[in-house]
């Protein structure tokens, strides 16, 4: 299967019946007045949220999709029979967005969360309403509405808790295959993790979290390089961030460097991501020899400049995940509880991640511009037809399963 997490399609919701001019024709009721009836209601086009599918990759193969026009009237004054609804699944986490105005119709965060897109058609009048004192036999009956059309972009953000970012091979795949169930592909070769992996860290007793891994950031993601930010706007709805840092990188490089990068990275693409809340997490201390050990983590620290929250782990062995998980859980708990608590605070949450949706997806669509611009120069004098990036240009990406 692949996971897709962006799609444009067009609903088309169902065009009302038309009203009929009828007459009653009894016998033994000469000039019966006029009965027709007026047409059904066009259905309407939803969204559902459900949990059995976690990408949109039905919607990039299939774009169109229409609600049935509803009944015309009919004669003794019967109304058309409407039309029924109709319902598009999508994964828990959808924002839906409207391409023509750039507003955002509504994100759907529960489970059976449904959001009206495309309203359906009313249905015309019969020519009973146009009867009158002085019209007693009205030929008039008006057509039936048509359904609204939209083109619309489905956008999938995971919904989770912690995000976990880090260079490729920093250990956040091994890292949260020790914290849930999840089972994503583990190897020794950069991007092994191609998509977002969600895991359920559950504590116990009713207590767990939703993390996601995101796929490794490089040196020049904010402009698209490597899988550029095209992930990184699962971010956006994460309370916080856990940055695993390889303290024993396999090629050499500096683990200051290696974490400047991705603060960097951050922070030229959002600066509001780059404050969420940001647990720093200095991995494979296995690796380093136990007498070196505090020296380097101090002087990693040291270096970054950082005056936040640090641990240290070995995601192989097991080592210090279990601190981070309940400290994280903790924390999380503390959060949800004030914002229950405290309606203010609740307020400048939601705010916050309004604000934080809004800047991604704005820079996220500078970036996909940028790329289009140079895709084209770079084509220039060539003499390929497809001069422009678009919907049918395919960038899913194969998820192959592990045995």
């Amino acid at each position: 299967m692949r996971f897709i997490d962006e799609a444009v399609v067009t609903v088309k919701a169902g065009d009302g019946g038309n009203g009929i001019a009828s007459f009653r024709r009894e016998k033994y009721v000469p000039r019966g007045g006029p009965d027709g009836g007026d047409g059904g209601k066009g259905g309407d086009v939803y969204v559902i949220a459900e949990d059995n599918t976690n990408t949109l990759v039905d919607y990039r193969y299939t774009r169109r999709h229409d609600a049935m026009r509803a009944e015309n009237g009919h004669s003794r004054n019967c109304s058309g029979k409407g039309s029924d609804d109709l319902f598009l699944p999508v994964p828990i986490g959808t924002t839906v967005v409207d391409t023509e105005t750039d507003e955002v119709l509504g994100d759907l965060i529960e489970i059976g969360q449904t959001l009206l897109i495309a309203k359906g058609g009313d249905g015309g009048l019969g020519n009973t309403h146009f009867k009158s004192s002085t019209n007693q036999a009205p030929r008039k009956a008006t057509s039936g509405f048509e359904g609204e059309l939209k083109v619309l972009k489905f956008e999938l953000k995971v919904v989770a808790d912690v995000g976990l970012i880090g260079l490729p091979n920093a250990g956040k795949s091994t890292f949260i295959r020790q914290v849930s169930a999840a089972r994503p592909k583990v190897a020794d070769y950069p991007f092994t993790t191609l998509v977002p992996n969600l895991g359920v860290v559950d504590i116990g007793r009713h207590r767990s979290f939703v993390m996601a891994d995101i796929p490794g950031l490089i040196e020049g993601a904010s402009e698209g390089a490597g899988l550029g930010i095209r992930f990184l706007k699962h971010v956006a709805r994460t309370r916080r961030l856990l940055h695993l840092v390889d303290i024993k990188p396999i090629d050499g490089s500096d683990p200051v460097e290696n974490a400047r990068v991705i603060l960097n990275e951050l922070e030229r693409f959002s600066p509001e991501l780059a404050n969420l809340p940001q647990i720093l997490v200095l991995n494979k201390i296995d690796q380093v020899p136990e007498e070196e050990l505090n020296e380097l983590c101090t002087h990693i620290v040291a270096e970054l400049g950082w005056t936040g929250i640090v641990f240290r782990t070995a995601t192989l062995t097991g080592e210090g995940v279990d601190a981070i998980k309940y400290h994280l859980m903790n924390e999380i708990e503390r959060e949800r509880e004030r914002e229950i608590e405290d309606p203010i605070f609740a307020d400048a949450q939601k705010a916050r991640f309004e604000r934080l949706e809004a800047e991604v997806r704005l820079n996220t669509e500078a970036q996909r511009e940028a790329y289009r611009a140079a895709r084209k120069a770079a084509r220039e004098g060539t003499d390929l037809s497809d001069d422009d990036f678009d919907d049918n240009d395919d960038d899913g990406v194969e998820v192959v399963y592990a045995p």
